[in-house]
């Protein structure tokens, strides 16, 4: 028998609908291909705008904003282990959060990375980016990108 080719798979989680969305996907790759998962959770530095001169500045992560991140990937290894995913582990970075998901993709290599996408507003992408852009353009092994499930409208 061929050895399953998703051996270890990484999802992104924010605590989002999204990020729930991309979690839900993984876990069901994970339990159909007995892959082991790493479910990253990155506190976001959140830039602050000073001046022409240094525009820039990311101020340190706050300790609740980091404690809520951590909740997060403790509830997301709860969430996979009770649905019977056998190896589980949990991370929590703290940073750019797609430079801490590429660096972790690096250090840590996967067969496939899961990201949520979210609907960022324009002024705020083009400021920041899309983390599931960056990440599908420079992740070090395959992308897959969850929406959560489109309701469906009365009518």
């Amino acid at each position: 028998m061929a050895e399953a080719w998703l051996q270890r798979i990484t999802v992104a989680v924010d605590g989002s609908p999204n990020g729930a969305a991309a979690l839900a996907a993984a876990i069901d790759l994970a339990l159909k291909y007995g892959s082991s998962l790493v479910i990253l959770a990155v506190a976001p530095f959140v830039p602050a705008y000073v001046g022409p001169n240094d525009p820039f500045v990311s101020p340190p992560v706050s300790e609740g904003a980091i404690e809520q991140y951590r909740k997060v990937v403790e509830e997301s290894v709860q969430q996979a282990e009770k649905a019977g995913v056998k190896n589980v582990t949990g991370v929590c970075e703290e940073g750019v959060v797609v430079e801490e998901i590429l660096d972790h993709l690096e250090e840590h290599p996967s067969d496939l990375v899961v990201v949520g996408s979210r609907g960022l507003s324009a002024t705020r992408r083009l400021l920041l980016g899309s983390v599931s852009t960056a990440v599908v353009n420079h992740a070090p092994c395959p992308v897959l990108v969850v929406r959560p499930p489109v309701t469906k409208r009365g009518g």
